[in-house]
């Protein structure tokens, strides 16, 4: 509902009552993600898991809160764990995939995005982000394919119509690049 004061207050008081819950701190920490209180997030996300070190989401939340904190080798460190407890976490893929981009390992984040679609065929976003990334590696072809993807599964997703006219451009199709950014 949005209200993240309570619920932060709601998680902190089924703490005091249960210290061992590890599904609470790891939801604190979602909800203190959300406030943007990334330390504290962090804290939380990393208690959950000293009571439960198999808990995947918590992996991979604390690695998502320590890449808007610019740890990108711990991030990808917590990504690999959380992939390693649950093979088939297809955001935990994903997400491996946007820190490798970054980090310009391109190949690798390739393979991410693509073991993210292998799992979860409709997910626009990693169509689109595998796309960028295989627009950097000079594949023009195939990212178009995968704008195209993303698009056909989320037709209101502008990220990926100007990511596609920017292919389509570099393709030398000025008028269909034009097409998308209208």
């Amino acid at each position: 509902q949005g209200r993240l004061n309570e619920a932060v207050a709601s998680y902190r008081k089924a703490l005091a009552l249960k210290p061992d819950y590890a599904e609470g701190y790891y939801n604190l920490g979602i909800a203190l993600n959300d406030q943007g209180k990334l330390d504290e997030a962090v804290a939380s996300y990393r208690q959950a898991l000293l009571i439960n070190p198999d808990l995947a989401e918590a992996h991979n939340n604390l690695g998502s809160a320590l890449r808007y904190q610019g740890r990108l080798d711990e991030t990808v460190a917590c990504y690999r764990r959380a992939l390693r407890l649950k093979p088939d976490y297809a955001e935990a893929h994903y997400n491996l995939g946007r820190v490798l981009q970054i980090q310009g390992k391109l190949d690798e984040a390739a393979s991410s995005y693509r073991q993210a679609l292998a799992l979860k065929p409709d997910y626009a976003e990693a169509h689109n982000n595998l796309g960028v990334t295989l627009n950097d590696l000079g594949k023009l072809d195939e990212a178009v394919a995968s704008y195209r993807r993303a698009l056909a599964l989320k037709p209101e997703y502008a990220e990926a119509y100007n990511n596609l006219g920017v292919a389509l451009r570099d393709q030398g199709k000025p008028d269909e690049a034009v097409a998308c950014y209208g």
